[in-house]
């Protein structure tokens, strides 16, 4: 996608919105923000420490919670070890209510909004790995409807989620997020993967063996290069679920990752020299996931299969024994491509699920198996990890329960004999910059905001309007002989469309020289640097942006998802939520949706960009509303809109009902729409939402309603 519109870097900037003028709502109050529980230790793997986390279930399967560190006996390659570290943790939480998207029938509300997760907030952290590499087609279908039932009622508040694809290369790595139209997008885009392992279904038909003299070694060629194809695609699988763990590492919270896959071979009972890649890159997996303190689940998405002769198998010329070999070869392959999830599974602490056409069911047995865990560690002795020889030794790892009775221990099984500090770290630019700006995770090392909004211009239909604010006290600053201030910056910003290739990507070196003046103002209130990019179809996106401070080497990143509608389908939609904070009452006035952009004198916290509003402060909004149905004998649409306050995801304000005035507006694509609330002096500080919604009498009863929503914060 070729940029069309210009860049710039603003000091200070704020977004002029264009919006009707509107009286003050009445003041919401909301109420004090509740206190959250200290977020899980991370376990580690180093030269002073081995931490390891466990899941022990009574014959009953039930979860034991109450062992205590003289119950258990841990041990390193049979040797037996002493525990100096030992807890109990809880992950999840008690009778949690679900989060319902559905809303009372006699209201014109939107789905609810997500609350913002901080990171003690969050509970549980859960990576569902779709390998579409290795899906049949009709194995995808069924995992869709799996994850959409999952979204809508199994998720809990501090569930932090991302759905991934292994076939999706760096873009693929959302941000995870709590926020259900992200996931939804995500689900949408897994298909079935032409280029992938797999067929039309789990396990190929049976076909004649190829004629003439030479065609039993014709279809033995076929067969290993067959064979060689799926262990690369089966490496490509485990790489991708690498990449994920090495991304969890540093999340607080109960830590996990969900492999849904028709399965693939670690080894074959015909050839044990085999599938040796698969095997290899599995050890490492395993290391990295005990490294990271993530349990990897896996469910072979299958089902249970009938693993005799069905209507696509062509048995024609075989005998009775060719028959039979052919049935035994498919249970070969049924067996040996589960083993390798299982195996999986087993070796990191997690759960296998398999033989259930119920996968929705398969997913509640994983979030129920992580309510509670035992963290426990030991003191490793000098042979665990030998820098000398560099050799690197797999150690396998053992807890026993010593209490009487029948348990089951799930628990990661072993470790590679390097410490977490002896791992490569990226030292050039390029592997900090990129690496920075393809984890699912945000770097803070420059604290960066960003704001993305859709919005449809007649000029240049639609695009996406972004703002980068930059913390201007994270940049290193040297003065010069001239008196300037100078600074020099390294940004990299890449658009994804929802086939997670790169649409639109920009990599520049910024140099700042600021007077005095300027240079105080920058770090009081920060800078913006904003991008408008041209959306050539409709889709999910995602903006992701990383910074580098050149002097320090410090980087920060973000990440935004935007959700763009289909404007020529002719439905109802809603452009960005623009937000500004005035410390006096707002006259707002129209202005053409072109020149939503520029430069205006106010507070750089209260701007578009940033939305960090003070108490008593005047909180303008402005959105546009386009393809509003028309009554024909009026000409005029027929719309009502309404705004509500949320806090931690729970409705805290609702405004009244209001009827759209059109107003001189000519436009009637592209309906303005603006007001402003006055923030109480009383109201909490702490992170809201604010949903516009606005309902269409003369739509279709299925698109009458739409939503569109924007984060902000009161500070004191």
């Amino acid at each position: 996608m070729k940029r069309r519109l210009p860049l710039a870097l603003l000091l200070c900037s704020q977004l002029v919105i264009g919006a009707l003028g509107q009286k003050p709502s009445p003041s919401p109050t909301p109420p004090p923000a509740e206190q959250q529980p200290e977020s899980d230790d991370v376990v580690r793997i180093n030269t002073n420490l081995v931490q390891v986390d466990a899941v022990i279930t009574d014959k009953n399967g039930k979860i034991v919670t109450d062992l205590k560190p003289e119950e258990l006996e841990i041990l390193e390659d049979d040797r037996q070890q002493k525990i100096t570290h030992f807890s109990y943790n809880v992950t999840q939480n008690q009778a949690a209510p679900s989060n319902n998207t559905s809303a009372p029938a006699n209201k014109p509300a939107g789905p609810m909004p997500p609350s913002r997760l901080r990171p003690e907030d969050v509970r549980r952290t859960i990576a569902l790995v779709i390998d579409d590499l290795g899906l049949s087609f009709q194995s995808a279908n069924q995992v869709r409807r799996a994850l959409k039932k999952f979204v809508d009622e199994q998720m809990q508040p501090g569930d932090l989620v991302a759905i991934i694809r292994t076939s999706g290369g760096m873009g693929a790595l959302q941000q995870f997020t709590s926020d259900k139209r992200q996931l939804y997008a995500a689900i949408d885009r897994i298909k079935y993967y032409l280029g992938g392992r797999s067929g039309v279904s789990p396990f190929d038909p049976i076909e004649l063996p190829t004629a003439g003299p030479h065609g039993a070694e014709i279809d033995a060629a076929n067969a290993d290069l067959n064979e060689f194809r799926d262990d690369l695609y089966s490496v490509g699988t485990l790489g991708a679920v690498t990449y994920v763990v090495r991304g969890l590492r540093d999340l607080p919270g109960r830590k996990s990752v969900l492999l849904i896959s028709d399965g693939f071979r670690i080894y074959s009972l015909d050839d044990p020299t085999r599938n040796y890649r698969t095997a290899q890159k599995l050890q490492r997996l395993v290391d990295e996931a005990a490294r990271a303190s993530v349990v990897i689940y896996t469910m072979n998405a299958t089902g249970l299969q009938y693993l005799g002769f069905n209507a696509d198998d062509n048995l024609g010329g075989r005998d009775t024994s060719q028959m039979i070999d052919a049935l035994n070869s498919r249970s070969r392959t049924a067996f040996e491509t589960q083993e390798g999830l299982e195996y999986l599974a087993r070796q990191t602490g997690g759960l296998p699920i398999k033989n259930t056409n119920d996968l929705a069911s398969g997913m509640r047995r994983v979030l129920n198996d992580q309510s509670g865990y035992y963290l426990i560690g030991y003191r490793p002795s000098n042979s665990t990890f030998d820098p000398k020889t560099g050799r690197r030794v797999f150690h396998h790892l053992k807890l026993k329960v010593k209490r009487p009775g029948k348990f089951e221990v799930r628990m990661r099984q072993g470790f590679f004999g390097v410490s977490d500090e002896e791992k490569p770290k990226a030292r050039t630019l390029a592997q900090q910059m990129v690496g920075a700006l393809v984890s699912p995770f945000g770097s803070d090392g420059v604290h960066l905001q960003l704001t993305s909004l859709f919005a449809n211009d007649p000029k240049f239909g639609s695009i996406m309007r972004s703002f980068l604010r930059i913390d201007g006290r994270d940049l290193t600053f040297t003065d010069e002989a001239d008196g300037l201030h100078k600074s020099v910056f390294d940004l990299l910003a890449i658009t994804f469309g929802d086939n997670s290739a790169a649409i639109d990507q920009i990599g520049r070196t910024y140099t700042l020289r600021l007077r005095d003046a300027e240079y105080k103002q920058m770090l009081r209130e920060g800078f913006v640097y904003y991008m408008t990019v041209p959306i050539k179809k409709p889709g999910a996106y995602q903006l992701r942006m990383s910074l580098r401070d050149s002097s320090s080497e410090r980087i920060g990143s973000a990440s935004q998802f935007i959700d763009a509608p289909d404007i020529k389908k002719g439905r109802l939609a809603l452009s960005g939520v623009v937000l500004r904070g005035e410390a006096r009452t707002v006259a707002t006035q129209a202005a053409p949706a072109n020149e939503a952009e520029g430069v205006e004198s106010g507070s750089a916290e209260a701007s578009a960009a940033v939305r960090h509003f003070k108490r008593g402060m005047v909180m303008s909004y402005g959105y546009f509303i386009y393809n509003a149905k028309l009554d024909k004998s009026t000409m005029r649409p027929q719309l009502v809109t309404q705004v509500r306050l949320f806090r931690d995801g729970k409705e805290v304000f609702t405004g009244k009902e209001n009827p759209f005035l059109l107003g001189r507006q000519t436009d009637l694509k592209r309906l303005m729409v603006g007001g402003a609330i006055k923030l109480g002096t009383d109201v909490s500080a702490g992170e809201y939402v604010l949903q516009v919604v606005v309902t269409d009498a003369l739509a279709d009863k299925k698109y009458q309603t739409v939503s569109q929503w924007m984060d902000f914060q009161i500070v004191d």
